[in-house]
């Protein structure tokens, strides 16, 4: 191989770091948008939802679709639902009425039973138990905190750990039969649009997405195999439901092999999950307001909700 080829291919692992780096600091370099209302969907300091009226062209022409964001962060405690308020502002902007879910999320490291990992990823069943609670209040807290909103025409979005939340949502109906959230019919979704979502356990666990953030969900190697059917997304197929994935070719938090595992799961299923890979992209654009794929994620919503 030539010296300037060799090179190339030696740089390049720092080159993907350094704007993976790049791009996360661009995502959370917006100030925090504060929401018009926050409404509780139950007693836990976390157990809240923000509500954005729909403004522009769009949202001055009667009731808007209703875009039920969930955050990520892999389910870890620091990452809360103000680092993707710049981003449902955003889809507030293009004509959306938005709710913006939070949820209980990991505790400290120390509960993690391991020393110095730092938070371990999410609560069982806690986080679970919110986003249903979240859904299923979502429709009465709608009616008082957004009457721009129509809820009859709902797409539920997620980024990352969100993306995981949004799918498992959408999915509830295919839950075991003693599963605490499982509903007895289809979630009354328009779709499901998930950014990036950490979609198959299997492929993620094998990747160790988020620094094993999967296992730690589900709380940790005993219970993992156990707890999985009732958890993992790929397994719920199919929904029924409208789905589009949107992926980022240069992704190095999710990498696409995650999307396209539950694609291909679903095909096998019998269902037609899109899956829009971007090129040049990475994790967080599809939630920053400054870039390109952020355009793009809405209209990918829009083509589900209007």
């Amino acid at each position: 191989m030539p010296d300037d080829a060799a090179a190339r291919d030696a740089a390049a692992p720092q080159n993907a770091a350094a704007r993976a780096a790049m791009e996360e600091e661009s995502a959370f370099s917006h100030p925090a948008v504060d929401p018009d209302t926050t409404a509780a969907y139950g007693d836990h300091p976390d157990q809240l939802i923000d509500f954005y009226a729909p403004h522009g062209e769009r949202g001055s022409g009667g009731p808007a679709p209703l875009v039920v964001v969930l955050h990520g962060g892999a389910w870890r405690a620091p990452y809360d639902r103000r680092h993707i308020s710049p981003f449902a502002d955003f889809l507030a902007r293009r004509g959306f009425a938005v709710a913006s879910v939070e949820y209980r999320r990991g505790r400290a490291g120390s509960d993690s039973g391991a020393e110095g990992t730092g938070p371990v990823a999410g609560r069982w069943p806690d986080t679970f138990d919110d986003v249903a609670a979240a859904l299923d209040a979502l429709p009465g807290l709608v009616r008082e905190a957004l009457p721009q909103a129509d809820s009859r025409r709902t797409v539920v979005t997620g980024h990352s750990a969100g993306g995981h939340l949004a799918l498992w949502a959408a999915a509830r109906h295919l839950l075991p039969a003693d599963a605490p959230w499982r509903a007895d019919r289809p979630a009354p979704l328009r779709g499901v649009v998930a950014l990036a979502p950490i979609a198959d356990f299997t492929v993620a666990d094998k990747l160790d997405v988020c620094g094993g953030a999967v296992r730690q969900l589900l709380g940790g190697d005993e219970d993992f195999a156990e707890r999985r059917p009732y958890a993992d997304p790929a397994l719920l197929l199919p929904t029924g439901i409208a789905t589009t994935l949107v992926q980022g070719r240069a992704d190095l938090d999710v990498p696409q092999a995650v999307a396209e595992s539950y694609a291909d799961a679903a095909a096998k299923s019998g269902e037609v999950v899109g899956l829009t890979l971007l090129e040049d992209v990475g994790h967080f654009p599809l939630i920053d307001p400054a870039a390109d794929a952020c355009a793009v994620v809405a209209e990918e919503i829009a083509q589900l909700a209007w």
